[in-house]
């Protein structure tokens, strides 16, 4: 069985999440999407309401693919979250040579951990590769509108948050 991890903070999840995971799910037996507590990064979503919301997101997706979509939140080394949830494979999407330059050296020390788990890159569709769930929380802030980069759900959640609506 070939099972990939899909890590990030998701917070929310996006369009652009949502692409790689839909390609990723098509290429896996078992596709893990890894929801990192992070607490350095402030989250503006506890981590129960980002996992709820990942959840709701890749229902449809599961079932379109027939590929198993699971949510698995962690706080631990990226590689040993992979070894928790027996994934070969860590799926990383690319947006621009920035995230190139960061995933570079985060492959390399993953490598120097544990070189039998192998790092795949997915390159993020050219209408998604402006998406990062940093821009849409400001965006939503200032009152912009973020409904071209997060679903209807998501939106409204972060309408709330923010005391929007």
């Amino acid at each position: 069985m070939r099972v990939a991890l899909y890590p990030g903070t998701f917070d929310p999840i996006t369009l652009g999440h949502i692409d790689i995971i839909s390609r990723a799910s098509v290429m896996v037996d078992k596709l893990v999407i890894g929801v990192a507590i992070n607490r350095d990064k402030g989250p503006l979503f506890t981590l129960e309401e980002r996992v709820e919301m990942v959840e709701y997101e890749c229902t449809a997706l599961s079932e379109k693919t027939g590929t198993e979509i699971v949510v698995h939140p962690f706080e631990n080394l990226l590689i040993d979250c992979a070894h928790d949830v027996g994934a070969q494979l860590i799926v990383r999407g690319l947006r621009a040579v920035a995230d190139f330059e960061y995933e570079f050296q985060m492959v390399g020390m993953n490598r120097a951990l544990d070189a039998s788990v192998e790092t795949v890159f997915l390159m993020a569709d050219a209408r998604r590769q402006a998406i990062a769930s940093k821009l849409v929380k400001e965006i939503a802030r200032l009152d912009g509108d973020v409904s071209k980069f997060v679903t209807p759900r998501v939106n409204e959640a972060l309408q709330r948050r923010l005391g929007k609506r």
